[in-house]
């Protein structure tokens, strides 16, 4: 793992209102992430902080005015960790996403805290005081050497035992199947691994963009090069037809399964046991456009 530079940063606030498809409030109390994710979209952050430093290098710890009234936010989808993970490594010590979670408290708010993370168990105790929590695991393999090849989180092992853990503890989950490399991702697998001890599944395609997209090409030549023309396909000439006959196959999948499937919507409540709801969020550009209406 790369020496990570940390240094501390002042704002005014940690809320921001969001213009993600679920929408409320972004809340991010960290720039920077050291799960270092060779694909992270969030990597465009870099052109508004000024660091010159390789993503997944540096962390910025921020400091903020504490949240005098949390009752603002009733009603509102508070979303912790869009562009990076409030439970990255340095959490345990820093510990802002608990500092947030305690100033929030009281607040009738929905809380969705996105991860790859078992650090979130700490913070159950809290969690828990909010009336609707949905803590969401990102998982895009079972295969631990390519999870390895592609971030510095923990291990899936490690996220799948934390997601049994929250969603046994009553407390909605999410199995974000994230991001979808195709021909490597094996989402019918990572399905049955989870569909006892989650509510809903997420599925998002690998949206290749920005300079993450030479290296995850040439990790593709190198590693897996039967897959080329499926990339090229797919990433340089901008043919969907791998994701149309994915998302058919998901379909067949929840049918058969008695599992309800919705596109580009998130509702809120706990599944029957066996049974998450799917979700699609395959396709971005659309999701935001509806989402804009």
């Amino acid at each position: 793992m790369s020496e990570i530079l940390i240094s501390e940063k002042q704002v005014q606030s940690v809320m921001t209102k969001s213009s993600l498809p679920v929408g409320g409030y972004s809340v991010n109390p960290y720039v920077g992430c050291t799960h270092a994710c060779k694909y992270c979209y969030a990597s465009f952050m870099k052109r508004f902080t000024g660091h010159t430093e390789p993503w997944g290098t540096f962390l910025d710890v921020k400091n903020w005015e504490p949240i005098k009234d949390p009752h603002k936010f009733d009603g509102q989808r508070i979303v912790i960790g869009s562009v990076t993970d409030g439970y990255n490594p340095q959490e345990e010590h820093y510990r802002r996403t608990r500092r947030l979670l305690e100033e929030l408290q009281g607040a009738q708010a929905e809380i969705l805290v996105t991860t790859k993370s078992d650090l979130v168990l700490r913070d159950l105790d809290v969690l828990s005081t909010f009336p609707k929590v949905t803590v969401s695991w990102s998982i895009n393999t079972l295969d631990e050497q390519f999870k390895n090849d592609m971030d510095e989180a923990v291990s899936i092992e490690r996220r799948l035992a934390a997601m049994k853990q929250v969603y046994d503890k009553g407390i909605r989950t999410v199995c974000f199947i994230s991001p979808i490399f195709p021909g490597i991702t094996d989402v019918w697998s990572i399905m049955e691994r989870v569909r006892e001890q989650c509510d809903l599944i997420w599925l998002e395609n690998l949206n290749l963009r920005g300079q993450f997209k030479p290296v995850i090409m040439r990790y593709i030549a190198e590693k897996y090069p039967h897959l080329m023309p499926l990339y090229d396909e797919i990433y340089n000439k901008g043919k969907r037809n791998w994701w149309h006959r994915l998302e058919e196959d998901v379909q067949r999948f929840a049918t058969e399964h008695e599992m309800p499937y919705l596109r580009n919507d998130l509702p809120y409540g706990r599944a029957e046991k066996g049974k998450p709801i799917l979700v699609n969020y395959l396709y971005h550009e659309e999701i935001r456009l509806n989402n804009n209406k």
